[in-house]
């Protein structure tokens, strides 16, 4: 019995998938399949209840998989100590991240973290955010990036940085020479906006809720560069992050508005599966987005 093979079947009950294990370790679905009943064989116990339509593991099984989680802790603490005492500053760093926080917020800290540290590899993954949670949960990156993040029972959510909501119009549009806006001075006028089932639009409806305006968005896309396309060409105003149109308003595609008031913010979030150990590229990689990584937690 390898460790590997620990890993393998902990990705198996995570996941619960066969090929979604097979991906995360490079193998074939197939393969998968063979590690999980060589595994019963080695035990002489089935680890699978093969009864069921889904995926459920027997109670010998769940105790496989405790066991297997503490092995692959004290496995991964033992490795990143070594690194440590050696000095040593390298590997890969996997990220999940949605659009707008991986295009505008998060391309400068990664500049600096590669000149500082060039021997450690960056893969940025852009997803939706519910595909970014999936990913930390399967422990198929390191850390995800999330506006507006969830509460959830095996994530750590760090908060990273406080964007500002903002009204982006066309130039000739009729609010472009106000300045700054009130939220009632958008009735009556088109809305693109995001999906319905993105964090940031839920946030944005909630703002209209809450000053009792009904607005229904004239186009709904999933992602910032879109949105901010159809505003350019005038097929209406949205409510934006800032640090995704300063390029825009540098260039005068686009006007910036300003809300007057407080409390239209987009709270950010480093996502990391508690109880993760941390190489010592990714407490570095942490410390230069200006955050200190939580302790180790047992699992």
């Amino acid at each position: 019995m390898q460790i590997e093979n620990l890993k393998i079947f902990a990705d198996l009950v995570e996941t619960k998938s066969f090929s979604k294990s097979a991906k995360l370790n490079g193998l074939t679905q197939s393969a998968v399949s063979q590690q999980a009943r060589a595994m019963e064989r080695h035990f002489k116990v089935l680890l699978i209840d093969h009864s069921q339509k889904q995926f459920q593991l027997t109670r010998e099984g769940q105790r496989v998989y405790e066991a297997a989680k503490e092995m692959l802790h004290t496995y991964d603490m033992l490795q990143s100590e070594l690194q440590e005492m050696k000095k040593v500053m390298s590997g890969t760093i996997r990220i999940s991240t949605i659009y707008s926080i991986g295009l505008h917020e998060l391309p400068p800290y990664i500049k600096r973290f590669l000149h500082d540290y060039p021997s450690v590899n960056v893969r940025v993954e852009y997803r939706r955010s519910n595909l970014v949670y999936e990913d930390i949960l399967h422990n198929s990156v390191d850390f995800g990036l999330v506006a507006f993040p969830v509460k959830m029972r095996q994530i750590e959510a760090i908060p990273f940085h406080n964007d500002r909501l903002v009204v982006i119009t066309h130039p000739q549009h009729p609010l472009a020479k106000l300045g700054e806006v009130d939220v009632a001075d958008l009735a009556g006028h088109k809305i693109v906006s995001f999906d319905p089932d993105i964090p940031t639009r839920k946030a944005i409806d909630q703002i209209f809720r809450e000053n009792r305006l009904e607005i229904e968005p004239v186009m709904e896309f999933d992602n910032i560069e879109t949105v901010k396309r159809a505003v350019e060409i005038d097929h209406g105003i949205a409510i934006v992050p800032q640090a995704t149109v300063s390029q825009e308003a540098k260039q005068g595609t686009l006007v910036v508005l300003p809300f007057r008031g407080t409390g239209f913010t987009r709270p950010l979030a480093i996502l990391q599966r508690k109880g993760r150990v941390l190489t010592p590229a990714m407490k570095k990689f942490l410390e230069t987005l200006g955050l200190d990584h939580p302790e180790s937690q047992e699992p």
